[in-house]
């Protein structure tokens, strides 16, 4: 190992828990031809998935509050 990657490895040990604590992954899959549109639209589109996942639950609130008051 060069210094550098014992230096991070260190580092990415000693703040696991912190990360684990600050951040969730979604273990989750989908049709591989859905998959592969998906990540060329987000890559044409310079979308992160992070992005998409704040902008899609924002919209699907904004839905349901409408829905609601019909």
């Amino acid at each position: 190992m060069t210094d550098k990657s014992i230096i991070d490895k260190r580092y990415e040990d000693k703040h696991k828990e912190e990360r684990k604590a600050a951040h969730a992954v979604w273990g989750t899959s989908m049709r591989r031809d859905d998959f592969e549109r998906l990540n060329g639209f987000l890559k044409d589109n310079r979308i992160t998935k992070v992005e998409l996942i704040y902008a899609g639950w924002a919209a699907l609130g904004k839905r349901i509050e409408e829905n609601k008051k019909e």
